[in-house]
């Protein structure tokens, strides 16, 4: 099993890999990607996502907080910044605008982000802002209650291979994490985490309560990063579990969505 957060090079690779052999086709199955479109990433960590977009002569954006993860991606990314193919803003979505990002996107993409997010509803209403009108929005998240949904890879201790430990109640888990001495921001993260993961059902309802509409999905039984990180071949979720609210966010380890404008 590869520690993606052991080696952030390694992580970046992968990212970029898992970009152009899943991400990318399952959009353009769904929408025509043309060159000079402009791509937006949040929460693009090093900007791995966004390469192989870059390499079909799309213009990136990518909006991290993190100033370490971004100084990483400009080193790792050197040649398509000095192009103009590729920024980054350090900077929450919350406090920047559209105008100084040059503009409204075709794509956007929110990989592993949205389940980090506390007000949901808030940031895909304001999403709106940054989207061309014929545009659309890239999802890729793990529902909460998937076996590691809680994201207790995190852990330092043997918790971290434990599924669905995360499903305990807030006060127990906490107990739990304290039993086997994790550190307090690990802890502090994972209690975070329980707050704002988030369900396929509730997802698609703040999707229709926001004035977007589902242009795509995919759930998948096991995730495509599982393919570097477990060498597991990614898998379809069942046709018939995915249909069954509820169930399926137990048994499904990864969703891909593409959303649009409604109306």
């Amino acid at each position: 099993m590869f520690e993606f957060h052991a080696d952030r090079k390694r992580y970046f690779d992968i990212q970029s890999l898992n970009a152009e052999k899943y991400i990318l086709p399952f959009i353009e199955s769904n929408f025509s990607i043309q060159k000079g479109m402009r791509v937006l990433e949040i929460g693009c960590g090093e900007g791995g996502v966004l390469k192989p977009f870059i390499d079909k002569s799309c213009t990136a954006v990518g909006v991290e907080f993190d100033e370490i993860r971004i100084k990483n991606g400009e080193n790792w990314l050197s040649e398509e910044i000095a192009k103009g193919k590729l920024s980054f803003v350090v900077e929450d979505i919350y406090d920047t605008d559209v105008e100084s990002l040059g503009g409204r996107f075709d794509i956007i993409i929110l990989k592993d982000v949205i389940e980090h997010i506390h007000d949901q509803s808030k940031l895909l209403a304001r999403l709106k802002d940054f989207l061309a009108p014929a545009g659309i929005i890239f999802f890729g998240f793990p529902p909460w209650q998937m076996p590691f949904g809680g994201h207790q890879q995190l852990c330092q201790k043997k918790l971290g291979k434990v599924p669905y430990f995360h499903l305990l109640p807030a006060s127990l888990y906490k107990s739990v994490l304290r039993l086997f001495k994790e550190p307090d921001h690990v802890i502090n993260d994972l209690l975070e985490i329980k707050q704002t993961g988030i369900s396929i059902e509730r997802f698609e309802k703040i999707v229709k309560e926001t004035g977007y509409k589902v242009a795509g999905k995919i759930h998948y039984l096991f995730n495509p990063i599982y393919e570097w990180k477990f060498n597991l071949k990614p898998k379809k979720q069942n046709s018939i579990v995915s249909k069954i609210p509820g169930i399926r966010n137990y048994l499904t380890t990864c969703v891909y969505y593409i959303i649009k404008k409604a109306g």
